[in-house]
């Protein structure tokens, strides 16, 4: 861990994405007297339908284990804490950061990533595919019906371009529907940033909600996870006798503050050696500037690879998922041949789009329980309490 503090700046940047230079909205719209372009953007995401239904979608563990576990929305809300945290500490638009931070996930379908995988099979069988960054954008431009004067939220042109760009780059011969998002291009640095505070959010807090299920072997995280065995055995030889779980919470806790930590400080060094003086200097680099070092992305890496081998296919979270994932896969053959048999919008969206996209969109959209208690409702199964895990 760093030896020296970090303190927010106290100017902006000359590389942070300052909302007066936003390449505006889809649809044009009058300034806000007292808040920036990216402040209303944030704000009609958490006003949205799909930003509520994050708090009926799981994380990884459902509350057969405990009512304390993350949902979707409050890992999203951990997500935006920690980009707050980092952009501000770099000089960059902590609002843009936020906004899309908050905007990150709303794409997900029920069930997380194996419910993603699962639909991108059905569409690919249809020569189509899904993504949830992809989808996000549908929503925003689509989905969101709550303004006179435009579908969607028009959003700014920033936060719909850190929709789709903020974890990968795209090929504009691949993706010509995306063309006007500069693909050539990479996005600023707090569209950057967001992939790697995700990744900090999601790997510390599926480790202390593992702690919470029981599934997590504390001395097999220490032995296999170096990097954290080091940090509790720091914090253990200070506090002996302190109760487990609050030696626990402390060295989790220095765990996300070195790779936050790191996180600012190599996207500075990345920045300033690469001489940029502008948020366009950072878009013409030849690879993105956010991330973490080598040694910090093998720690976080080494994490990583735990949760997956110990916790996400540990078989009472298999179990769950594959009865979910099974449950979306009839569900959407049976809208895919059943006329009629989703509500009237998406059936009029179907008269003029394929229906198997259409049904796609329908069941993205859903959480977790809806889609359970539409297959008990169509198909006859038991709704229970089949959330799954999102990696």
């Amino acid at each position: 861990m760093t030896e020296r503090p970090i303190e927010s700046a106290t100017t902006p940047a000359p590389w942070a994405m300052r909302a007066e230079r936003s390449r505006g909205r889809r649809y044009p719209e009058p300034s806000h007297p007292y808040r920036s372009d990216y402040a209303r953007d944030r704000d009609r995401i958490i006003h949205s339908r799909a930003f509520r239904r994050l708090e009926a979608k799981t994380q990884v563990f459902t509350t057969r284990y405990s009512d304390h576990f993350r949902n979707r929305l409050t890992h999203t809300l951990e997500v935006a804490q920690i980009a707050r945290s980092v952009t501000s500490a770099l000089g960059l638009n902590t609002e843009l950061a936020e906004a899309l931070a908050l905007v990150h996930d709303i794409g997900h379908p029920p069930f997380g990533h194996a419910g993603e995988r699962k639909l991108d099979e059905l569409m690919r069988a249809h020569g189509g595919c899904f993504n949830h960054n992809l989808h996000a954008l549908r929503i925003v431009e689509r989905f969101e019906q709550r303004y006179l004067d435009f579908p969607g939220l028009n959003l700014t042109f920033e936060v719909r371009e850190g929709i789709i760009k903020h974890s990968r780059d795209y090929s504009a011969a691949d993706f010509p529907q995306l063309a006007e998002y500069l693909l050539d291009l990479r996005p600023p640095l707090e569209a950057q940033l967001i992939d790697w505070v995700d990744e900090i959010a999601y790997n510390t807090a599926d480790t202390d909600d593992a702690l919470e299920a029981g599934l997590l072997d504390l001395a097999v995280l220490c032995k296999e996870v170096s990097f954290f065995g080091e940090v509790y055995g720091q914090v253990d030889s200070v506090h002996r006798g302190a109760r487990q779980k609050l030696i626990f919470n402390e060295a989790l806790k220095r765990v996300l503050d070195a790779l936050a930590t790191n996180l600012i400080e190599t996207t500075q060094q990345r920045v300033l050696a690469f001489n940029a003086s502008s948020v366009e200097d950072i878009r013409r680099a030849p690879k993105r500037l956010a991330g973490f070092s080598e040694a910090a992305e093998a720690r976080n890496r080494e994490l990583k690879r735990f949760l997956f081998k110990y916790i996400y296919n540990h078989p009472a979270i298999a179990e769950d998922r594959d009865r979910s994932v099974r449950c979306l896969e009839e569900l959407f053959i049976y809208y895919s041949e059943s006329r009629g048999a989703m509500p009237a919008f998406y059936e009029e969206l179907a008269q003029t789009e394929s229906r198997h996209v259409i049904v796609c969109d329908y069941i993205a959209g859903m959480t977790d329980q809806f889609l359970l208690r539409q297959h008990h409702e169509h198909l006859g199964s038991p709704p229970g309490d089949s959330s799954t895990p999102s990696r």
